[in-house]
């Protein structure tokens, strides 16, 4: 099979299996490793430590799959519906977790892919991956034509903006490479960078992990830092601030993907619930979402948090009045 035959036929299934963009591009050197050296060095990883543990595996695809040649970048729309306004008592979770845990969802979708390929060409290594592979996603998309890196560090696409979940399928196959896509199209927009309610977008295309709220709210460990607790507001798992400022997005269309959909109490949360749960419940109601990576003492500590400063802005407008 030609490599325009195989990557045509690995495209069509991508899409029957209900990717919502497919594009390929070579086994390189990611373009933004030095970026990403460097922002490892100046401390704005925070305690995600993984990543520097294994920073050499970053340099290039081999890491992930011996003899890699090729990579088949894919993209899942997210976008939902709008969130809910949150009342008193409520928070606020970022819309990537309102429903089904996305990596259980697309690792099936991979497999498929996956097998997919093998039957195509028996013999041929192949790997899948979403999210936990030591593999700059977003500067392979942009290579395989997906999207372009915007200054608040997401990957955007001019159709369906960044609400998108990314995952690879690494081959050591050569396939039909796509175009890059150019490296910005924000031009002098700075909408995500003023939304920042922490102020961790210290630059254009530079996050500093440490104030950022998806951080603090579920990669943290310990106490969240005293001056950082006020811009949390209600959000109690995850931000999406300076995605929903972007105009990329305005457009965004809307995601048919049932997973995705907010589950019942999802969007907004009530935060009486976290006090109430016991480690069981806990494991029993949110094992297979994404709000089990901030454990249940992360969301408790979280939720305490909005509830301070729900008290704290109540008391002002009392005062005010």
């Amino acid at each position: 099979m030609t490599a325009e035959h195989l990557t045509s036929a690995l495209k069509r299934e991508a899409l029957r299996l209900g990717f919502d963009l497919v594009g390929v591009c070579p086994a390189v050197t990611p373009p933004g490793l030095e970026r990403f050296r460097d922002w490892l060095a100046s401390g704005h990883a925070g305690q995600m430590h993984y990543m520097t543990d294994r920073a050499a595996a970053y340099e290039h695809p081999s890491h992930v799959l011996d003899g890699a040649k090729s990579l088949l970048m894919l993209a899942v729309n997210y976008h939902t519906e709008e969130p809910a306004p949150s009342g008193p008592g409520q928070g606020r979770v970022s819309r990537y977790a309102w429903g089904a845990d996305y990596h259980d969802v697309i690792r099936r979708r991979l497999r498929r892919l996956a097998d997919f390929h093998r039957r195509l060409v028996p013999g041929a290594r192949v790997r899948g991956v979403v999210d936990t592979a030591p593999l700059l996603e977003r500067d392979f998309a942009r290579l395989a034509g997906l999207g372009w890196i915007g200054k608040n560090t997401m990957l955007v696409n001019r159709r369906l903006g960044s609400w998108l979940f990314l995952a690879a399928i690494l081959t050591s196959e050569t396939l039909q490479y796509d175009e890059p896509q150019p490296p910005d199209r924000c031009g002098s927009c700075r909408a995500c960078l003023d939304a920042c309610p922490t102020g961790a977008l210290v630059d254009a295309y530079r996050l500093d992990a440490r104030r950022c709220i998806s951080y603090l709210t579920i990669e943290l460990g310990g106490a969240i830092p005293v001056g950082l607790r006020e811009p949390l507001g209600d959000r109690l798992f995850g931000c999406d601030a300076c995605q929903e400022v972007c105009p990329w997005n305005r457009r965004a269309p809307v995601a048919s993907e049932k997973a995705f959909q907010p589950a019942p109490g999802m969007n907004p949360m009530e935060l009486s619930e976290l006090f109430a749960l016991d480690e069981p419940t806990f494991r029993a109601r949110f094992r297979k979402t994404p709000l089990w990576r901030a454990r249940r003492e992360g969301l408790r500590r979280n939720a305490e948090i909005v509830l301070n400063n729900q008290s704290s802005r109540n008391l002002k407008t009392v005062e005010e009045h």
